[in-house]
This record gives structure tokens, sequence and C-alpha cells, in this order.
């Protein structure tokens, strides 16, 4: 049976949570990555971080635990998705300067 792991209802999402959960570099990175809507296996090749399994669980929690993205259980298998609707209309503009930002930041790095 599928579930989803505890998460913030919309309207219980903070923005000081949410830019505390992105002020860390590899959760902009995991990010970016899930900015394509797109559900993600949480498995570390998928996301090319260059941190521990356990590390990259607590990058996805803290992530979860703002209202960033959300987390999909099936069996022992997760899989994770930027919460992009819910962000956008609790702080609508946020998330596209946040991806806009990542973006003209990897294209001077890239």
């Amino acid at each position: 049976m599928a579930r989803y792991l505890v998460q913030p209802p919309v309207e219980d999402i903070r923005l000081a949570d949410v830019m505390r959960a992105l002020s860390e570099d590899v959760r902009l990175r995991l990010v970016s990555v899930l900015a394509d809507g797109e559900f993600h296996s949480c498995k570390p090749e998928e996301f090319e971080v260059g941190v521990h399994k356990s590390t990259l669980s607590h990058h996805f929690k803290v992530l979860r635990e703002a209202g960033v993205t959300t987390t999909h259980l099936d069996g022992r298998n997760h899989s994770i998705r930027l919460r992009r609707e819910d962000l956008n209309a609790r702080f609508p503009g946020l998330l596209d300067a946040v991806l806009h930002e990542l973006a003209s930041r990897q294209a001077v790095t890239g």
C-alpha cells in the first residue's frame, strides 16, 4: 500500500522554514533536480550531490518537513517530488526566483 510521510498542509508551510531548508547548497542542488515536477527515486545516484546516503536522507527530511517536497512510500521504496503547486499557492514567485538563481549560478560555473 502506497502512503506519504507526514508533511505540513499547504496552509501551515512557513516562509522561514522554506528559506531555512533552501539555505544549504546540497538541498538547493536537490531542488534543482526536482524542478521537473516528477517523482524521483531517493537513490543517491539519481541526485549526484556527493554526500553519504544517511546525509542525503537528512536533507530529504529537512525539505519535506519544511513543505518544499513530498515523499511517497511504496513498501521500502521512497520517491520524492517538489511541491511546486503548493509553494506557488503559498508564496507566489518564490520557487521560480530560487530556480532562476540556481540556473544562473549553474550557467556561470557550468
